[in-house]
């Protein structure tokens, strides 16, 4: 392997609400095995950074010690263009679906751009919440053995992080003419659009049934997260709405 496998800009790897300190220091370690440093928690239990975090750790220690912590996925995602998430069920929605290998491939493409990505590994006893799948652009599930796939978080991390080292030549996947200059908006854009979005949606009545009002939420949000915006279209789209709310606000004035 040469010295570019381990300098390379790799994902970030965000643990969404960790349960155990120890697992938190053996995925540090896995990520270490494999040239990756960015390790982000999102809200983890007050204790985590414990000596349990450390010795599991095994020598990984600056990743652990230098672990970001944040309120919310949002937040921790916000600086990056391409998201993905990891999960071993069935989320019934439309996205994207990629093997560790072939997200490896793409993420090394995305990479040589320039562009920052990372990849959701939930709490150990129940996985990610929809909400926070909703957020990635991509789904990750390992093919295992269907009678027992079950990993826990540290074996999770171990095999994104191993395809990614592997990864080092990747075949540029097929890229959209048009976007070729412009990477993906960041996913603190693209927040700020569902935002907007979702604020006229429901000022309109179009969200007025709260019973399905989060379906409806994950559901709008993934038709968005799969076209991939740049950051001048998340712009488009901004200029589009409000251009909706003020004829919509005049011509109510008018007809009083």
């Amino acid at each position: 392997m040469t010295e570019t496998n381990v300098t390379s800009p790799g994902p970030a790897i965000i643990l969404v609400r960790p349960q155990l300190s120890e697992n938190i220091g053996t995925a540090a370690r896995a990520m270490l095995n494999n040239g990756l440093t960015d390790l982000r928690l999102v809200a983890p239990k007050p204790d985590w950074l414990s000596e349990r975090a450390i010795a599991a750790a095994s020598g990984a220690d600056r990743v652990v010690l230098g672990a970001r912590v944040f309120d919310t996925t949002e937040a921790a995602v916000a600086g990056l263009n391409r998201v993905w998430a990891t999960t071993a069920r069935n989320r019934f929605m439309v996205k994207p679906v990629d093997t560790p290998k072939s997200a490896a491939t793409t993420m090394r493409a995305i990479a040589a751009e320039g562009q920052s990505f990372g990849v959701l590994f939930g709490p150990e006893r129940t996985g990610l919440h929809n909400d926070d799948v909703a957020i990635a652009d991509t789904v990750v599930t390992v093919p295992l053995n269907p009678d027992y796939s079950s990993l826990n978080l540290a074996q999770c991390v171990l095999l994104v992080a191993y395809e990614w080292y592997q990864a080092a030549d990747p075949e540029l996947p097929e890229r959209h003419m048009t976007k070729g200059a412009q990477p993906p908006a960041t996913k603190e854009k693209l927040l700020g659009f569902f935002d907007h979005l979702e604020r006229e949606l429901d000022e309109c009545g179009f969200l007025r049934h709260a019973d399905k009002r989060p379906v409806m939420v994950r559901n709008i949000r993934n038709l968005f997260q799969r076209a991939n915006l740049t950051n001048q279209e998340v712009q488009t789209l901004h200029g589009i709405i409000h251009e909706l709310v003020t004829y919509r606000h005049r011509k109510a004035g008018g007809d009083n």
